[in-house]
């Protein structure tokens, strides 16, 4: 009973405060209707419900501050403000009608802004428009190193952004290593040839394990089959080893020079294949359930004014950044003419589709945080307020998952309103029974 006291009087407070504003006005259209000649239909009368004719019957005076105070006769309040009239009408529920369902005239419609719409059933999309930077593919990046000690001799490859074509020489490796392995190589082809002929099958076998043997090591130090070839056909030792790229790809990082000894630890160059590109995109933990993999992307550069770029998610990391509360996207963009470059930022736009829904207005939906109501039209100004259960909000539209249906009407803008006025007539039917 506290509880509903407090309510009314809350609502009072708001009904009031409209009631000032309205009072000038309503007195005015009351005492035209008392003046007007037998015979003569008034407005307000007109604006009646269908089956109410002649003078409205008021049931009561009430406080506008204090809905509780009321007369049979007008007159005051303590503050020698008029009493407010209530009328029958007004009170009037239709009999079946859910609890909270009020009565409001149309010109009353009119002085608080009530506007209506109709529920829709629509295809909703919403665009996730966040910051990404570009990164290159890992997947297509190569490292260089060399497989046994040296030093380097020539530098082909010598300056950090440079393009290398697959099979392009990067540098020559001079190894005391690599020339004591030549050497046991061209010596075992020679055993193998004299004792190939030789009446001892175990003698041939070992000689040729030998060559094999030699063989292998030379290929385990990258040596390739050309260079090996040219070994058997020449009988000589090259001095120097060349390595050649193994991909096509911009040079990120080089720490081969003219010579330098190195060791199979270090790593020479860094090289990448651009042909396709990573955006790495910032989408926030709420929006992170609408991102799947697979999901098509546009993305655009502002020193690139109108190209744009489709890509794909092709990953969705794992971790939350705490301190911007941001998820990290990973979107795979082609990149032919090599314009996108890393380390560039960029505005990557992501489509959501959700489907067909029921869908309304967002200042349709009166919401108090534990349950969302809207108010449906019911015809000659009946207000019926109805429960329903919401899901996302899309661009200014709040997809509801039950409670209406598509063709029916509900309050757009003046819901408030409406609501105070539905809350008051229950409340007063409470303190009734």
């Amino acid at each position: 009973m506290k509880r509903i006291i407090i309510d009314l009087a809350f609502i009072a407070i708001v009904i009031g405060a409209l009631s000032l504003a309205f009072r000038g006005q309503l007195t005015r259209w009351i005492r035209g209707a008392r003046a007007e000649p037998p015979g003569k239909t008034t407005e307000l009368r007109a604006s009646t419900p269908t089956g109410q004719a002649g003078e409205r019957k008021i049931l009561y005076y009430q406080d506008s501050m204090n809905a509780a105070h009321r007369s049979d006769k007008p007159g005051t309040d303590s503050m020698g403000m008029p009493l407010v009239p209530v009328y029958a009408d007004e009170m009037a529920i239709k009999s079946g009608t859910p609890s909270g369902t009020v009565l409001i005239s149309p010109r009353k419609q009119q002085l608080i802004g009530v506007r209506t719409t109709q529920v829709e059933r629509q295809e909703i999309q919403r665009t996730i428009t966040t910051v990404a930077q570009i990164q290159p593919d890992e997947t297509k990046i190569a490292h260089i190193h060399v497989k046994v000690s040296g030093w380097l001799d020539q530098v082909y490859v010598d300056f950090v952004g440079q393009l290398v074509k697959k099979g392009q020489p990067l540098l020559t490796l001079y190894s005391p290593d690599l020339v004591a392995t030549e050497q046991e190589y061209l010596i075992a082809r020679r055993g193998q040839k004299d004792l190939s002929s030789s009446p001892f099958p175990d003698v041939s076998r070992g000689a040729d394990s030998l060559l094999r043997a030699a063989r292998e090591r030379l290929s385990l130090w990258d040596i390739s089959d050309e260079q090996i070839k040219k070994l058997d056909e020449t009988g000589e030792v090259s001095r120097t080893m060349t390595l050649y790229s193994p991909i096509t790809g911009f040079v990120l990082d080089r720490k081969a020079y003219p010579q330098v000894a190195v060791t199979p630890d270090m790593d020479l160059y860094t090289l990448a294949d651009l042909s396709t590109v990573w955006a790495l995109a910032d989408v926030y933990e709420y929006e992170a359930p609408y991102v799947q993999t697979g999901q098509g992307a546009e993305m655009s550069l502002a020193y690139l004014a109108g190209r744009r770029f489709w890509g794909r998610v092709n990953y969705i990391y794992p971790q939350v950044d705490p301190q911007t509360r941001t998820l990290k996207v990973r979107i795979e963009f082609s990149n032919p003419g090599f314009q996108l470059k890393p380390g560039m930022f960029a505005q990557v736009q992501l489509k959501v589709d959700y489907g067909l829904h029921v869908v309304v207005p967002q200042e349709a939906v009166l919401d108090s945080g534990s349950e969302q109501t809207v108010f449906v039209v019911r015809g000659d100004g009946y207000f019926e307020p109805r429960r329903i259960e919401t899901g996302p909000r899309v661009d200014n539209q709040v997809i509801v998952l039950s409670g209406l249906k598509p063709g029916e009407t509900i309050v757009a803008s003046g819901n408030f309103l409406v609501d105070s006025e539905s809350q008051l007539k229950s409340a007063v039917s409470d303190m009734k029974h």
